[in-house]
């Protein structure tokens, strides 16, 4: 729909800029703008300091900004910068009238003798142009606030990602020097060592967190496997370690399964009832206490779930910086990474392309939240057509080598199960029955190693081999508790119960 916002605008030449305000003029500095090109036209040195973070937009008169443009084109070119050059790029573009001349250009050298203190005059263009930018964002959501037709949530979605494209088009970090650096470093070994535990959010699984010492800030972790390997049910059982046993906040984003079915799936996991119990509703009365009482803990657990299909890297974005804000999540997990989209409208490339720039953008979005990203991701066929052992290698990874590059960790699950196989292909043969194997096959900052998970199938479960030594003892276990809780009553929903009554009960 084309919005009419005339009501609205007061249209200027120099950057058409929005103004409910009648009569003001918005925020500028066009003597510091001519500075700053006087400092570029004279020094060598001024171009070096500020082209990088600059931009045309941020330029309020047009005449600046096409000079501007045209410096920068010269740079790309790796061409001389000066007045004659400028002009005579100027001249040849067909710009040079419109920018006033060779007089305006000469008079612009003449501003400043040198370029001192050009990043500081830089700094307040680009303030000014952020004050212009704010104030056409505020009018075109007030706008947009009046339209009943307009969905309020994707309101807030909009704006959130245009300020945020504002603070990424314009405030950038520049270079550190090495003491600043080691000082930093230092102050966080400090505080690692001062913490009991894992530097990083621990997983819950011994082994994985023993190479890892806990998922680190700024991560990213490729988890991937082929479909029906256990893929959710891996990230499902880290998120319930991390919030309810670490009471550390998660966002989890399923773009697969809708979040009632994947909180459904973690009470399967919490209270030991099967899947397919909860999916019939067919529970008996000791059943449904068990599942009142063992749900308690993860009610109160800091995780969050969101469900939207085909979410957009950008809407991600902007759910998760909310969610960093309002609830100081320390993990993001996503599934999976296939069945996210760019969110472009023209979309231009194949498909590798774009899962190329999500990933980048997963990255980014890990670095800015500083916090770790784990994103599920599907592996190709060529696993299942490839002789001799099934275990993923990092080329299986689907449409994209980027993920490998972006990634800092790339893990695979592997079952032996699912292809048929009773055992381990190791030298003693062991069983394979109820076990999968956790492979670390890129580690940017450790080691690398294979660890032995027990999985559970009928809880969708994954968890440390050591809680049973063997799988003929822990299914004896289960029969024997099965077998005792049918032959006494539990006590009901109206009886006094606490946890310790609840200790027999399998889960």
């Amino acid at each position: 729909m084309e919005k009419n916002k005339n009501f609205l605008s007061n249209s200027s030449s120099k950057g058409n800029i929005v103004n409910l305000q009648q009569g003001k003029l918005p925020p500028q500095a066009i003597d510091l703008e001519e500075a700053v090109l006087s400092a570029m036209l004279i020094d060598k040195k001024g171009v070096d300091e500020v082209i990088d973070f600059l931009s045309p937009e941020v330029f309020y008169k047009d005449s600046n900004k096409i000079i501007f443009e045209t410096i920068q084109s010269l740079f790309k070119d790796s061409e001389p910068i000066d007045l004659l050059t400028v002009s005579s790029r100027l001249r040849k573009n067909k710009q040079l009238d419109k920018v006033g001349g060779d007089f305006y250009l000469i008079q612009l050298t003449k501003k400043v003798s040198t370029s001192a203190h050009i990043e500081f005059h830089a700094r307040i263009i680009q303030q000014k142009y952020i004050q212009r930018s704010l104030i056409k964002i505020s009018n075109e959501i007030i706008f947009d606030s009046y339209q009943d037709s307009i969905d309020v949530f994707e309101l807030l979605d909009e704006a959130e990602s245009k300020l945020y494209d504002i603070t990424q088009g314009n405030i950038k970090k520049s270079a550190i020097s090495s003491q600043n650096l080691v000082f930093q470093a230092k102050k966080r070994i400090e505080e690692i060592s001062k913490k009991d535990g894992l530097s990083g959010v621990p997983s819950g699984f011994e082994k994985i967190d023993d190479i890892t010492s806990g998922w680190q800030p700024s991560d990213l972790i490729i988890i991937a496997a082929r479909p029906g390997m256990g893929k959710t049910a891996l990230t499902l059982s880290m998120a319930r370690n991390i919030s309810v046993v670490s009471d550390l906040p998660v966002a989890f984003f399923s773009l697969e399964m809708s979040s009632v079915q994947l909180i459904t799936r973690l009470i399967s996991s919490e209270t030991g009832l099967s899947s397919e119990k909860l999916r019939t509703g067919k529970l008996a009365n000791h059943e449904w206490e068990q599942l009142n009482v063992k749900v308690n803990s993860l009610e109160k657990a800091p995780l969050y779930v969101d469900d939207t299909p085909s979410l957009s890297i950008f809407d991600l974005r902007a759910k998760a910086r909310r969610l960093s804000s309002q609830h100081g999540i320390k993990l993001i997990i996503i599934d999976y990474l296939q069945l996210m989209t760019t969110g472009m409208a023209n979309k231009s490339g194949n498909r590798e392309q774009e899962i190329s720039t999500i990933s980048r953008n997963l990255k980014s979005l890990a670095k800015e939240l500083d916090i770790p990203i784990i994103a599920l991701s599907q592996l190709s066929r060529a696993v299942e057509t490839r002789g001799g052992t099934k275990r993923p290698l990092l080329s299986d990874l689907r449409e994209s080598g980027a993920i490998e590059q972006d990634a800092d960790i790339v893990s695979f699950i592997y079952r032996p199960e699912y292809y048929g196989m009773d055992e381990w292909d190791d030298n003693d043969k062991t069983p394979a029955e109820g076990q999968a194997e956790f492979i670390i096959s890129k580690h940017r900052n450790g080691g690398l190693g294979n660890i032995r998970l027990k999985f559970i199938a009928n809880l969708g479960k994954f968890d440390n081999m050591e809680v049973f030594d063997n799988q003929s003892e822990f299914q004896s276990k289960m029969n024997e508790q099965t077998s005792q809780s049918s032959k006494r009553r539990l006590p009901y929903a109206d009886d006094s119960i606490n946890d310790d009554d609840m200790t027999d009960i399998p889960f």
